[in-house]
């Protein structure tokens, strides 16, 4: 995998005043009010010449333009082009940060010491990605620490959606000379309670969403994936994925699978499952990797996370316009979220999401880009 450091003589245009004009999406159409606060747009640049936008509504990611093997440069992020669209539009974990909890808990309940917690029943019977007011509908306060780094904060109240615990939460954005989108996350909290947070972004390295990401080929490095039933909720189960559609252990096409008949396959609609990483909390292991043929881009992904969640457009339904009022059409984007598994406080024999006071929540997802001839 060749990264481009060289990149930046032929995009020069980043240096010049008018870079929002030329890469990017224009902060004007950020500046918007909601809930008495403020949204806005942030705007990342490493040397490489690489740039990412985000903004502090869901304290999510806006875009991300990085080069093809050509040099040409493209946004990889499927989302909207406006801070009230974001807030507007039914599609609204595009590029998110999910809390308190990312994915599923099964009933919309679970019990800490024999208190049982009852949460919004948002998905079925099921709670989904922390509620209709989870942290990816929550304005955040944001810093700008330089042009490569943004801090984004919330203090999520006790009780709010129905999880104990007054929560403090910081999440971080840092755009690295190694063309890196490393998202570390940093959490406190004053009650015993759960915590699973990980970033919703859409991606697609062909051409951010006008075609089919099924070409793409994939690499997950995970021999184990968890099944769920109807509701997509874990069984419980860890199942091998050697001689299954889940086997991702050697690359092949995102599509390739995805006609096989599969119970699973039926289930989520294709993929929509959490896979067991082989990495061991090891932020230096490579837990997945994409590559999409025509432009020669590559995204890698590292974490600490137990798990992650690839899940493959299978909702998208072509109703909504994006940027350039795009119409996102079925599996014209796909997701990786690194994570704990889905309905972990109900299941004891999957990692613990518990966070104690005096305990400090850390978390990081890198997404690595590059090129490949």
């Amino acid at each position: 995998m060749k990264y481009l450091g060289i990149i930046a003589l032929i995009i020069m245009v980043f240096g010049c005043a008018q870079e929002e004009a030329t890469v990017g999406i224009s902060s004007e159409d950020f500046a918007f009010d909601y809930n008495g606060k403020t949204i806005e747009l942030y705007t990342l640049k490493n040397d490489n010449g690489l740039v990412c936008q985000l903004t502090n509504f869901g304290a999510r990611v806006v875009s991300l333009y990085t080069p093809d093997k050509n040099g040409e440069l493209a946004d990889v992020i499927v989302g909207y082009g406006s801070g009230k669209d974001y807030v507007d539009k039914p599609e609204s974990f595009y590029g998110a940060v999910i809390g308190r909890y990312g994915n599923r808990i099964g009933g919309a309940k679970f019990s800490i010491d024999s208190v049982e917690y009852q949460l919004q029943k948002n998905d079925g019977a099921n709670h989904l990605h922390g509620g209709t007011n989870g942290f990816h509908r929550q304005v955040w306060d944001a810093e700008q620490l330089s042009d490569t780094e943004v801090v984004f904060s919330l203090v999520s109240p006790d009780m709010e959606t129905g999880y104990p615990g007054t929560v403090n939460v910081k999440v971080k954005y840092q755009l690295t000379a190694a063309n890196e989108l490393k998202i570390e996350y940093f959490a406190t909290t004053d009650k015993k309670t759960v915590l699973n947070l990980t970033n919703h972004s859409y991606f697609n390295l062909k051409d951010g969403g006008r075609t089919s990401i099924n070409d793409h080929l994939m690499y997950l490095n995970a021999d184990y994936f968890t099944p769920v039933d109807g509701g997509l909720i874990p069984t419980g189960e860890l199942a091998a994925v050697a001689g299954t559609p889940f086997d991702f252990t050697t690359p092949k096409a995102i599509g390739d699978s995805l006609e096989v008949d599969n119970a699973q396959l039926k289930v989520g609609g294709g993929y929509d499952h959490n896979w067991v990483l082989n990495t061991n909390n090891d932020v230096s292991a490579l837990a997945a990797k994409v590559v999409e043929p025509e432009s020669g881009r590559v995204m890698e992904v590292y974490t600490n996370e137990p798990g992650i969640q690839f899940y493959g457009g299978n909702f998208i339904n072509g109703r909504i316009a994006g940027k350039e009022d795009i119409k996102y059409d079925f599996r014209s984007a796909f997701c990786l979220e690194t994570q704990h598994f889905p309905d972990s406080p109900n299941k004891p024999e999957f990692p613990s999401v518990i966070v104690n006071p005096g305990d400090e929540y850390y978390s990081v997802c890198i997404y690595k880009f590059g090129v490949e001839e």
